[in-house]
């Protein structure tokens, strides 16, 4: 898993939001938990230094944090919403055994969507980015 080299402090004061302790310790869950964790977990997670942390303040903090575009939401074939906090361009790879999600980079393949969709010009459509979701089974889920 990737971490943001920058502190998370500075992130939020990037985007122009005031640094709140539930801020920090949201924006640390999502990179700390990895595997693109939903707000549950994320939940859990703060609540270990935060008791007192209502849920509707993560969800909060968390829809925050993606309209700043800190995070990213990342909803799976069962209709799952989990978050990413890696902004860079990349993929997924989703196990349809076990629900996992790892993440997938690969510049030839960003490479050659643009060029591909570059010859397309789609009318009337501009594209902001790639994100593709390679669904298909890890090696560790084929046996179980």
């Amino acid at each position: 898993m990737k971490v943001q080299t920058t502190p998370f402090r500075e992130l939020l004061s990037q985007q122009g939001l005031r640094v709140t302790p539930q801020r920090m310790a949201i924006l640390e869950a999502v990179h700390k938990i990895g595997n693109h964790p939903t707000a549950d977990q994320i939940t859990d997670f703060v609540r270990k230094a935060h008791p007192n942390i209502a849920s509707g303040t993560v969800y909060h903090v968390l829809d925050t944090l993606v309209q700043h575009q800190l995070v990213k939401r990342v909803t799976t074939d069962r209709d799952v919403m989990r978050y990413d906090g890696i902004m860079e361009s990349h993929h997924h790879l989703y196990c349809l055994e076990c629900n996992d999600i790892q993440d997938y980079i690969d510049e030839e393949l960003n490479a050659l969507l643009q060029d591909y969709f570059k010859s397309k010009k789609i009318e009337g459509f501009e594209i902001k980015e790639f994100v593709l979701e390679i669904k298909g089974t890890f090696n560790k889920c084929k046996n179980q």
